[in-house]
């Protein structure tokens, strides 16, 4: 058997990985639509959020906003996640280039909520939604993550150092913060979690935020988002939506959840984060 050397064995992988990226297929945009589906929200409010995002998909202007791009198609991606480990992919990249597309995947979308996990992990959705970009069958013009979510990170790899990693590749994260009035508040809810989304989870070129406040803007929400992600000037669909800019602020903390969390000794009595308890200390 003969051994080629190692840099020759590089080399080739180099050429194979280049001829693959070409033979990838053209679109506008590579869009990954990740979404919150821990237990902190209701089945009431998960069907909402799913709704939302196949109504959005299947909305008139979004689909001219695609069409009018130059390859006139997108590549989208679904997927819903919770904890560090709990990501589940509900729509695979699918092409939509017309109506009949978006429909498609409006129908896989808003199927009714099967799963729930505990705990709260942006990075680890981050980390999941750019995976799903590096194996992409397609070949954007601009690359997406969108991250739509009712809490701060509190499992997982730190989010600045995270979110740097990955829109260092070029790679924008947009956010939308679910900021509805919870009849329940917990002990490690975030104040002000569109503040949080700003400085913590989004980034890249044309990075926003686009909180909602009320479970009845969240299809809207997601149309303007999508709108925006899709390079459609404001005017084009109506009034400017309520977005949030990247710019600079004081430094802000992204450890807030994860230092909420652990303090939360008496929803997470059992968690071996609270080993305070075990010792004694208030």
């Amino acid at each position: 058997m003969v051994r080629l050397p190692i840099t020759i064995c590089l080399i080739m992988s180099m050429l194979a990985f280049r001829a693959h990226a070409q033979e990838r297929e053209p679109v506008d945009v590579e869009l990954v639509l990740g979404a919150d589906i821990s237990a902190s929200m209701t089945q009431d409010e998960l069907k909402i959020q799913r709704e939302g995002y196949a109504t959005a998909l299947t909305d008139p202007a979004v689909l001219n906003a695609i069409r009018s791009g130059a390859h006139g198609r997108i590549a989208v991606t679904y997927f819903e996640w919770a904890g560090v480990t709990s990501q589940s992919v509900m729509v695979p990249w699918t092409v939509i280039a017309g109506e009949e597309d978006a429909e498609a995947i409006a129908r896989k979308i808003a199927v009714p909520p099967t799963w729930q996990s505990r705990r709260t992990s942006i990075s680890g959705a981050m980390i999941f939604a750019a995976g799903l970009l590096e194996t992409s069958p397609y070949k954007g013009i601009k690359r997406v993550i969108d991250l739509s979510g009712d809490g701060a990170n509190n499992e997982g790899p730190p989010l600045p150092e995270t979110r740097d990693d990955i829109v260092a590749q070029g790679i924008t994260i947009n956010g939308l913060p679910v900021m509805t009035a919870d009849a329940a508040p917990q002990p490690y809810d975030v104040p002000n979690l569109d503040d949080y989304f700003s400085e913590c989870v989004i980034g890249g070129p044309g990075a926003f935020v686009m909180p909602v406040h009320e479970w009845e803007q969240f299809p809207e929400a997601i149309r303007r988002k999508l709108l925006l992600e899709l390079a459609i000037r404001p005017k084009d669909f109506g009034r400017r939506p309520p977005v949030t800019l990247i710019q600079a602020k004081p430094a802000y903390d992204c450890l807030i959840g994860e230092k909420l969390w652990r303090l939360d000794g008496r929803k997470h009595f059992f968690n071996p984060e609270n080993d305070y308890r075990r010792r004694g200390t208030p």
